[in-house]
């Protein structure tokens, strides 16, 4: 199956608990790099929420992005610092008895002082930090979906161009072939002639010279490079009929049908070869690039 790896998709989820925005954005990339940035209150979620986006992304460099705004009201503790009291309190004494101030010491006097009091937010409401938990993740299961859509959309319109380049592909190494086979029987036709002219000689090894003659139209025959041509497109339809993701497979495919186009170019005969050879690798060419961007 053929799937774009460039794609985004954004969503944002309101309820009582709190607001959740999700932006994912993917590129090409030869493996799975995924990057999952949320707040670091959420850090225990990152192994969940990188499961949901493996479980349908199988290559491409992603950036999950999650930002959440709560709107219930966190419990607060407060934390009276004793030690410091005690020590504060002491010092007091000493300045009260020495005549300096006067007075005991009040509530308002302990606000003047960072040290004496410490307010931290309560991180002790489970049920509430669960209930997010799993409703961001719902949140990126629902942008990743959005994001694996537009990635087959944009994957039927590659799919679409590689198609009609690979029936092209296949045409034109058609074309080689039968030129090919043309060119084998001038060759032929031209070797045996000269063998003629030889048998005048009364030196000349015919037996020999036959061998000689099918030894090099042997050598210009690419039948099996045809054959193997054939079983490569026959491949490539079965990799993008396919449900898995084939994007590397596809650009292995590529390199092996640029060896049988080499070989052929090589090895055939004909007037109008060299050209035909070029018009393939220049196919392969525009397919490679496409499929870079295939998953």
């Amino acid at each position: 199956m053929i799937k774009s790896m460039t794609g985004f998709a954004s969503l944002t989820r309101d309820d009582e608990v709190a607001t959740i925005t999700v932006a994912i954005r993917s590129v090409n990339h030869r493996f799975l790099d995924l990057q999952v940035r949320i707040p670091p209150s959420l850090s225990p979620l990152e192994s969940r929420l990188r499961s949901a986006v493996q479980h349908s992304v199988a290559r491409g460099r992603v950036e999950v992005s999650v930002s959440v705004q709560q709107r219930r009201t966190s419990a607060l503790d407060v934390e009276l610092n004793e030690t410091f009291l005690t020590v504060l309190t002491a010092a007091l004494d000493r300045a009260r008895d020495a005549g300096h101030i006067a007075g005991p010491l009040g509530p308002g006097d302990l606000l003047r002082f960072p040290q004496a009091l410490s307010i931290k937010e309560r991180q002790d409401d489970p049920g509430i930090d669960d209930q997010l938990g799993h409703r961001i993740q719902e949140a990126v299961i629902a942008a990743v979906a959005e994001l694996d859509t537009m990635r087959s959309r944009e994957g039927e319109y590659l799919k679409a161009d590689l198609d009609a380049r690979r029936a092209r592909l296949g045409e034109l190494f058609e074309r080689v072939h039968t030129v090919s086979e043309d060119g084998i029987d001038g060759l032929r036709l031209r070797l045996e002639a000269r063998v003629r002219e030889l048998r005048a000689d009364a030196l000349a090894d015919e037996g020999l010279v036959a061998q000689e003659i099918a030894r090099f139209v042997g050598r210009s025959d690419i039948t099996e490079e045809v054959v193997r041509f054939r079983g490569h497109l026959q491949h490539w339809r079965a990799l993008t009929d396919s449900a898995e993701p084939c994007g590397r497979k596809l650009d292995f495919l590529l390199q092996e049908m640029n060896r049988e186009v080499n070989t052929a170019g090589s090895k055939a005969e004909g007037p109008s070869v060299s050209e035909l050879i070029v018009d393939l690798k220049a196919e392969l060419e525009k397919m490679r690039e496409q499929v870079q961007n295939v998953e």
